[in-house]
């Protein structure tokens, strides 16, 4: 049986043999009537034959191109489908030439400029197709979206052949001239294919897919960060005048976004909205952190807000729970901002005001009973701080190890990375019987590792800045003990967690523990001076984040019998170091009149020690308010900033993975060279600017 294209060919051909049948007779009965016309009626006869073949093979092969041209070759039921659509249909090569188009999508498109349409479709397409497996056919299937509606455009796709044209009945020129372009294309590599397009109209689905999305409830929590303080230092008469104009800020401006709020607590409040309402509250950049800033409080300084909306969750418990922790992270990171997470990814606003002491020693107390417990319930006790350790985390960790070993428990410290000082003092505390077997690496620790080892990390929070991240995956027991703001990446399965944001340090923390732990301490000099270094060290000599509970840690220390002589004598720079450091400082930039930028060039295992001198240095120069100084250690850079206080660091270098305190922050980037980096911490410092503006 003849395929589907010859059989119609030559059905319609046929036709012309009743005329041939016609002419034949009537020429038969004119040479009976006239003998003489007999050879006249051969010659017609015989042309009207050779005619006849002439015009049939011309219509073969006009018919036959036209059927390929529309169907590619697909059977006849396949064609009436095409062709009746009810979808806008079109067979366009990716040249851009339209070979067919059906008339539901000429009607479809009559009124709309398509040809920037198509050209972005087709070049979605042959991204599709060069990414794909198959060169030679394939399905597609994209969104594409044409005078402010939304298609999906599903089809599919088969290679044209190069030597093969359609036009075969065109002139001869015109024939040289394209099998000329089709060699050159197949010369420079390019392929044409030809595309068979569905154009399905989706905008009402992907509207009323829009408004359940827009319409999806989200949950939040408001807090008043010093409710406290408020309640301590205000007259009772003032007091409730204060809470009254806090609350019926929070409550307009939830009424502004159509959103629901539930006061739960004296200090806390619980709001319901939508995703459509988030959007346009992020918009606004959670404008209610300002509006509770600018209400004049004659005693105070300023009421500032904690806030945290997510969406994360298939149902309200999971909401709620994933609110929760968005909430402590803006608690954990000194309160006064707005942490909002969508589909996974955390958005900050504000956080750019100096964290507020807390006097209370209320929860120091119930920490040092709550890890006495721990430690004494655990077969033995691992301690570690940050990578790239310092004096903080060292001194930090001693404490908690004599804590440890005054619990009669066997306790060691991780410690892999070392800097400047650090390194001396480890070498100096290992040569004592006493500390001899107390440090061990991570390969170490393994082995050392028991079912119901306790883990405790100090000076840090984050999992991927921890110095032995496999032991961290190990133990199911973990503490945290930290002072840093907390990101987005910090430890969420600690059973216990002491983490205040205003102490000045880890040391800090660990000796407030030490001072009201049920059991006597004795301290051991090297353990004194590694936490009055530790203190000294985050407060750069007592200058920033010392509080009143800074100097009554030292005060405690000091008691102890702290040789503060030998102290120094650890932050004591040779005289190499002390001379790379004036090059760093003299080789700065200033950036904005008050920004401070260099960078230490060679490659040294102890750069980010020298940074963070060398930042430390530069804000000892007048009209620095901010300072910022880069090292490379094999292919890491080390990003340090310092800053008076006028300008957050930190959140200049959160944007670049960092992570610290308003006045004192640190970023490591990977694979970077120093001039890139640079060229991304002056990027994200105008962003900050431009953030503060607006």
């Amino acid at each position: 049986m003849p395929n589907g294209n010859n059989y119609n060919i030559e059905k319609f051909v046929s036709r012309t043999k009743i005329y041939l049948v016609i002419i034949t007779a009537l020429l038969i009965i004119m040479c009976i009537m006239n003998y003489r016309l007999i050879p006249i009626g051969v010659v017609l006869f015989v042309l009207i034959i050779l005619y006849n073949n002439w015009t049939n093979k011309k219509r073969k092969a006009e018919f036959s191109e036209q059927l390929q041209d529309l169907t590619l070759n697909v059977n006849t039921t396949a064609k009436t489908t095409l062709i009746n659509s009810p979808f806008p249909l079109a067979i366009i090569e990716t040249n851009g030439n339209i070979v067919w188009k059906s008339e539901k999508y000429v009607s479809e498109f009559a009124n709309v400029d398509i040809n920037n349409s198509l050209n972005e479709l087709l070049k979605e397409i042959k991204i599709k197709i060069e990414n794909s497996d198959n060169k030679e056919k394939g399905q597609i299937d994209l969104l594409a979206n044409i005078n402010n509606k939304n298609y999906k455009v599903q089809g599919s796709y088969v290679r044209s052949h190069k030597n093969t044209y359609r036009n075969n009945h065109r002139n001869q020129n015109k024939e040289i001239n394209t099998n000329k372009t089709a060699e050159k294309n197949v010369h420079e590599g390019k392929e044409d294919y030809t595309t068979i397009l569905y154009f399905i109209d989706c905008t009402e689905k992907f509207k009323l897919e829009k408004s359940i999305v827009d319409n999806e409830y989200c949950l939040g929590i408001i807090m008043i960060d010093n409710y406290e303080e408020i309640s301590q230092r205000l007259s009772t008469e003032a007091k409730p005048i204060l809470i009254a104009q806090v609350e019926k800020k929070i409550y307009d401006w939830a009424e502004k976004y159509n959103s629901l709020i539930i006061k739960t607590d004296r200090d806390r409040f619980f709001c319901i909205t939508t995703h459509e309402q988030l959007a346009n509250i992020i918009k606004d950049k959670v404008s209610i952190l300002d509006e509770i800033k600018n209400i004049d409080i004659p005693e105070l300084s300023q009421a500032t807000l904690s806030v945290a909306f997510s969406n994360d969750g298939k149902n309200i418990i999971e909401k709620d729970k994933s609110t929760r922790a968005v909430i402590d992270i803006a608690l954990g990171r000194g309160g006064d901002q707005a942490i909002i997470k969508l589909d996974g990814k955390y958005e900050f606003f504000g956080g750019r005001t100096v964290e507020i002491e807390k006097r209370t020693k209320v929860k120091a107390r119930t920490v040092s009973n709550a890890l006495k417990e721990l430690i004494k319930e655990s077969d033995n006790v691992v301690i570690m701080g940050h990578v790239n350790g310092d004096m903080d985390s060292i001194g930090s960790a001693l404490g908690l190890y004599r804590l440890a070993v005054t619990l009669e428990k066997e306790a060691r410290i991780i410690n892999q990375t070392r800097g400047i000082g650090l390194e001396n003092f480890i070498e100096s505390a290992q040569k004592t019987e006493e500390y001899s077997q107390c440090f061990i690496t991570e390969e170490q620790a393994t082995n050392f590792i028991k079912p119901n080892t306790l883990l405790i990390v100090v000076d840090t929070n984050k999992k991927s800045f921890v110095d032995a991240p496999s032991v961290l995956e190990q133990v199911k027991k973990v503490v945290v003990v930290d002072h840093h703001r907390r990101s987005t990446d910090y430890i969420e399965n600690a059973i216990l967690t002491f983490h205040e944001v205003y102490a000045s340090s880890a040391s800090e923390l660990v000796t407030e523990i030490l001072e009201y732990a049920p059991v006597k301490i004795e301290l051991t000099p090297l353990e004194k001076e590694a936490l009055y270094a530790g203190i000294m060290l985050d407060t750069k000599n007592f200058t920033f984040k010392t509080g009143v509970r800074t100097f009554e840690a030292c005060a405690y220390l000091r008691k102890c019998g702290v040789n503060i002589i030998r102290v120094k004598k650890w932050f004591q720079s040779d005289l190499e170091t002390y001379q790379t450091i004036s090059e760093i400082v003299s080789k700065s930039e200033i950036m904005n009149d008050s920004i401070a930028i260099s960078m230490y060039e060679k490659n040294d295992k102890n750069a980010n020690i020298i940074a963070a001198k060398a930042a430390d240095e530069l804000l000892t120069i007048g009209g620095i308010t901010a300072s910022f100084v880069l090292g490379c250690t094999d292919n890491k850079v080390y990003i340090s900033g310092r800053s008076i206080g006028e300008i957050n660091v930190q959140l200049i270098l959160e944007k670049l993975g960092g992570g610290g305190h308003i006045t004192l922050a640190g970023a490591q980037l990977e694979n970077i060279s120093l001039e890139d980096a640079k060229q991304e911490l002056i990027n994200r410092i105008n962003e900050y600017f431009f953030e503060t503006a607006n």
